[in-house]
């Protein structure tokens, strides 16, 4: 049996970035079913948290996943969950795109630290201004 341990932070928003998930209530309540029904399919979840408009979460890949499935099975269960249920007035959906990046296990910590820290962090800053701070440290058109 292989051992792997890899860790992955993602962060995807709600389409549009519309803010959806309005109260903490909400947001608890789907951070809790993301969680379990991630279980359910054999995605651990080491972290997840997030704000109105966006998710963080810290997976740890097992030997045979890969993000573009995992995305799609959190992301498509959820949002699918969350209309089922009727949790928001308007159609809730979440933007295709999402951000993965690799966390070293020295930054492990760290990361769970700043992911359950989402709620007074997002009183300071919006998830737009964070995102584009990040994004502008990578040139992702050089070669």
């Amino acid at each position: 049996m292989p051992f792997v341990k890899i860790y992955i932070h993602f962060v995807w928003s709600t389409k549009n970035r519309f803010p959806y998930l309005n109260s903490l209530e909400l947001r608890e309540k789907v951070w809790n079913h993301i969680r379990n029904n991630s279980k359910e399919k054999g995605i651990y979840i080491d972290s997840i948290n997030g704000y109105s408009d966006h998710c963080h979460c810290l997976i740890s890949l097992g030997a045979d996943q890969n993000i573009q499935k995992i995305m799609q099975l959190v992301k498509g269960e959820s949002s699918y969950w969350i209309n089922k249920n009727k949790l928001t007035k308007e159609k809730f959906e979440w933007q295709d795109e999402y951000f993965a990046v690799s966390v070293s296990e020295s930054s492990v910590d760290r990361v769970r630290n700043y992911i359950k820290n989402q709620e007074i962090h997002h009183k300071k800053k919006a998830f737009q201004e964070e995102y584009d701070e990040f994004i502008s440290k990578f040139d992702f058109h050089k070669q």
